[in-house]
């Protein structure tokens, strides 16, 4: 479908969440922000939250305290774990 992406959300343990998604929210330095399909390229340090939308319209949010998060041609990758690199 045209309107989804994949996502994948990786951590030190492995991978947290892998699959195609509808919407993705978040926070960086200039605020709240979404990203939905074919959202342009970008690269950002995440903050507070990350909240999905998934393939059947269920939402579900993840409380975090900083993240890399990587979008290129629909793939976006979320990296857990950088709470010691200064931003």
């Amino acid at each position: 479908m045209d309107n989804l992406f994949h996502l994948k959300i990786v951590a030190k343990d492995g991978i947290l969440f892998e699959g195609d998604v509808r919407s993705l929210t978040s926070y960086n330095d200039k605020g709240k922000f979404d990203i939905l399909a074919l959202h342009a390229n970008f690269i950002s340090i995440i903050y507070k939250s990350i909240k999905i939308v998934d393939s059947k319209g269920i939402e579900k949010e993840m409380i975090i305290q900083k993240a890399l998060l990587k979008n290129r041609q629909n793939l976006l990758e979320i990296y857990l774990g950088i709470d010691n690199i200064s931003a």
